[in-house]
């Protein structure tokens, strides 16, 4: 899989142009305190393409920190992302 499926903790890296072209963005799953573990771990490897083992250590992340980067791209290429997760019901935000 590619780079934008990896976990990342980091924060977003400021653009040094404004131009707006190749800007990183992060798909940010929430804790919602809602669903279980299994829900949220197949939303995972069923949308954003994770393996069983990336999804379970992102849904950890989300249970103990309160949110995780499931996802790096530019901001188009996260929108439809964005939209399948929400209607799953789970938090997400592009930051």
């Amino acid at each position: 899989m590619g780079s934008r499926n990896k976990i990342s903790t980091r924060q977003k890296p400021r653009n040094q142009d404004n131009t707006g072209k190749g800007d990183i963005n992060f798909l940010v799953l929430h804790n919602d305190d809602h669903h279980t573990f299994e829900y949220v771990i197949n939303c995972l490897m069923e949308i954003c393409g994770h393996d069983s083992v990336q999804a379970e250590q992102c849904t950890y992340l989300v249970h103990f920190k309160g949110s995780c980067d499931v996802l790096a791209g530019e901001y188009r290429e996260l929108l439809p992302y964005r939209k399948a997760m929400a209607a799953k019901k789970l938090k997400v935000t592009i930051d």
